[in-house]
């Protein structure tokens, strides 16, 4: 076996990281680093593209099949010591963006070409290959046809420049379940569900522990509406992981109703659920809704929870945008600040999973400029995004009607603006 071209290759490739490590050595200026980030960050994907071809050949030569793997991920694991779930994103991005081999021998091209062109730039990471690949092979994606399937994955590619893995499968997931028009067959008789609580005491020290799974979407978002609401840090010096926050924060929820009958306020009001309906699905007799929490209602659990009081439906429109009040006060009144939390769904800043519970309402123009407590001029962002804008060079504005984030010139220096995936409320393209 002739190792030269690899070892040849693989001395300047150490060599050139040598001198990227020298150009981060503690003289380097603050723009330096950032570049040696920017620069390693494209080294590395680089590298990647290597490894999926390598494994691609090797599949389709079927080497690790002749020596005895029947996975090649439990191949990879073993030559390379990595996590299965690591050697299997390298495998499912070789069977997605390679060209493939057709029985008769002829070539074929890539089963998400989209996405492999943006592979191959360095656009797109493992990581979106992998939740591009997982989001078309949904059973939503499987019922589309051959035709809006390609264009789901020409969309899905587009945007692997813009969002992150974790935002790109779930905008992905609603744009498929958009395009699947039909959907399963309806159906408003719910399926065979497990609620279950099981409490087990310690025999051996105080204390005991609790396991329960919840298939009722709604009875779910009604305990994790009242745990969050006491399960947000205390301070900037809270140190109690959330685990632990939400541990207490039940244990508080049941002394409080054991005490007096009645559960703790979320800023300022008494927890409540938001029933989120398209307004397509309700002119259509809805067949589902949208939890706070993520949960899905179908029919009949929907229409059992509109004669709950304590249930808010919240119809929106194309555009998501419900309401606008005028300059009445500094502080946002609770219907507003709904509308925010609604439109928002939680902290506004990209890459951002905080609840609405756990976010203070912004103004993008200072009230003491002149700035208006109304819709199109707030933005819900969590603790630590609401002093990045304060004191940093990021920028927060609302551009048709929705928050968008632009980002100082030492991050990207063509200052692209950033936002979250918007809730894909009505078929796109």
């Amino acid at each position: 076996m002739d190792r030269a071209p690899v070892d040849a290759a693989h001395g300047r490739l150490t060599e050139g990281v040598d001198e990227l490590r020298g150009a981060a050595g503690p003289a380097a200026s603050d723009d330096e680093l950032v570049a040696v980030l920017v620069a390693a960050e494209e080294v590395r994907r680089s590298l990647d593209r290597v490894v999926v071809d390598a494994v691609a050949d090797l599949q389709r030569r079927g080497v690790f099949a002749e020596r005895g793997y029947r996975s090649p991920a439990g191949a990879l694991g073993d030559l390379l010591g990595w996590e299965r779930f690591e050697a299997r994103r390298r495998v499912v991005a070789a069977e997605s963006v390679r060209t493939r081999i057709g029985l008769d021998g002829t070539e074929l091209p890539a089963r998400v070409p989209a996405t492999a062109e943006a592979f191959a730039v360095g656009r797109a990471g493992l990581r979106h290959v992998e939740v591009i690949a997982k989001v078309l092979d949904s059973g939503a994606a499987r019922r589309l046809s051959p035709e809006v399937w390609a264009g789901a994955e020409l969309e899905l590619a587009s945007k692997t420049g813009v969002y992150t893995p974790s935002e790109l499968l779930a905008w992905g997931t609603q744009l498929v379940e958009v395009l699947d028009q039909d959907g399963a067959e309806p159906n408003d008789d719910p399926p065979p569900q497990v609620n279950e609580l099981r409490l087990r005491r310690f025999r051996t020290k105080p204390g005991g522990s609790l396991t329960c799974r919840f298939d009722d979407a709604a009875m779910f978002d009604a305990i994790a509406a009242a745990v969050d609401a006491g399960a947000a840090p205390r301070d900037a010096d809270d140190e109690r992981t959330t685990p632990e926050r939400r541990a207490e924060a039940l244990a508080e929820v049941c002394g409080l109703v054991l005490e007096r009958g009645r559960l703790s306020e979320t800023g300022g009001r008494r927890p409540l659920l938001n029933v989120v309906i398209r307004l397509d699905d309700l002119e259509n007799r809805c067949r589902t809704a949208v939890l706070d929490f993520g949960g899905r209602l179908n029919a009949g659990s929907l229409r059992m929870l509109a004669c709950d009081a304590s249930v808010l439906p919240v119809v929106l429109d194309g555009e998501g945008v419900p309401l606008d009040v005028g300059r009445i006060a500094r502080t946002v009144p609770d219907g507003l600040r709904r509308a925010v939390a609604i439109r928002d769904r939680g902290c506004a800043f990209p890459g951002c999973d905080r609840p609405p519970s756990w976010c203070e309402v912004h103004h993008v123009e200072e009230w003491q400029h002149g700035g208006a407590t109304a819709l199109g001029n707030l933005v819900m962002l969590c603790k630590v995004h609401h002093r990045l804008i304060h004191c940093s060079g990021w920028e927060v504005r609302l551009a048709g009607g929705l928050p968008e984030f632009v980002p100082p010139y030492w991050l990207d220096p063509s200052r692209s603006p950033r936002r979250r995936p918007p809730p894909l409320l009505q078929p796109t393209g």
